[in-house]
């Protein structure tokens, strides 16, 4: 999701800071949260700043390099296993529990796929 622009931010701290208008008024002139705005009358009034805040820290994945390669083994040799079985065979071997979503995702850091070949081979005569 794209932050707001930063000429929606300044309008909103300009209605606040002119004094008549609530916190709850502004956000339904504006058509933003009311959170929003609470927000960001608060980072402007503790640093008088109003752009967006950048994240400067990615959130760590939930498995190690060597979980990772453990479950890259139990995909090689469980090749038909959906990603719940593969959620439970990670836990049972490892103690970690993720959830599928998080499953899919690792296994896209991988590169592996669960994709199976929807056509079979034909048989020669």
């Amino acid at each position: 999701m794209q932050p707001y622009s930063l000429d929606l931010r300044q309008k909103i701290v300009d209605a606040y800071v002119e004094g008549n208008t609530s916190q709850r008024q502004i956000a339904q002139q504006f058509r933003v949260a009311y959170s929003f705005v609470r927000k960001l009358v608060k980072q402007y009034r503790e640093t008088g700043e109003i752009v967006p805040k950048q994240r400067t820290e990615q959130t760590p994945t939930k498995l190690s390099v060597e979980q990772l390669e453990i479950l890259a083994t139990i995909v090689e040799s469980n090749n038909d296993a959906t990603l719940a079985e593969l959620c439970d065979l990670l836990d049972q071997r490892v103690g970690v529990r993720i959830g599928v979503s998080t499953m899919f995702r690792m296994l896209e850091k991988l590169n592996l796929t669960l994709k199976k070949n929807a056509t079979p081979r034909r048989k020669r005569n």
